[in-house]
């Protein structure tokens, strides 16, 4: 089955995704393409000097056609299924479309609460804490046309510790989004399997 990325920032989870199917360690997958609405993040360099190939597609590069383009650009390498990696924009109807239930997204909180729109990264974090959790983590959940709603595919818990700062928990919370991505793709049925 192959993968291919949508990112923002750094594409944390899309590197640990792309390094692991490098080294073996997820077998049936392979890697498309990554698509970065962010010329300037490091994951834009990250993918050129890794021999990834990556895109700048945003509303600057295709101000009239964005989700067209996307579409485009995913199909033209024969995507099967879309990882995003903290992308940081609402997927347009016409990739959604053409991706239907083929499109992931991790979530750091434990979905359903804590989602929906302008819920992400830090703020979540916050919002964490002023609720006064006791437990936190991440869900990888497919993404339909309404923020964190989409049918869930796995979580993982993490404990929110006396003192936790945004800081702290974000940082405990994102030291498992990758290997959490991961369990999950193993999860799916892939064209090795059938």
């Amino acid at each position: 089955m192959k993968i291919s990325f949508l990112a923002s920032h750094g594409g944390s989870s899309a590197r640990k995704i792309i390094e692991t199917i490098e080294h073996g360690g997820l077998t049936g997958f392979e890697i498309g393409i990554l698509i970065t609405n962010n010329k300037d993040s490091a994951i834009y360099d990250w993918c050129l000097t890794h021999g990834i190939e990556v895109f700048h597609i945003s509303s600057k590069t295709h101000s009239d056609n964005e989700d067209q383009a996307i579409k485009k650009a995913l199909q033209s390498a024969d995507t099967e299924l879309i990882v995003l990696s903290g992308y940081m924009k609402k997927i347009g109807p016409q990739t959604l479309s053409a991706y239907s239930g083929k499109i992931l997204n991790i979530h750091p909180s434990l979905l359903p609460k804590f989602g929906g729109r302008g819920m992400y990264g830090d703020f979540v974090h916050a919002a964490v804490l002023e609720a006064g959790e006791t437990v936190s983590g991440a869900t990888v959940h497919f993404v339909t046309d309404a923020y964190d709603e989409g049918p869930l595919l796995l979580q993982e818990e993490v404990p929110v510790l006396s003192g936790d700062t945004v800081e702290s928990l974000g940082q405990r919370v994102r030291a498992i989004e990758g290997d959490l991505y991961i369990n999950a793709l193993k999860r799916l049925p892939t064209t090795a399997d059938t």
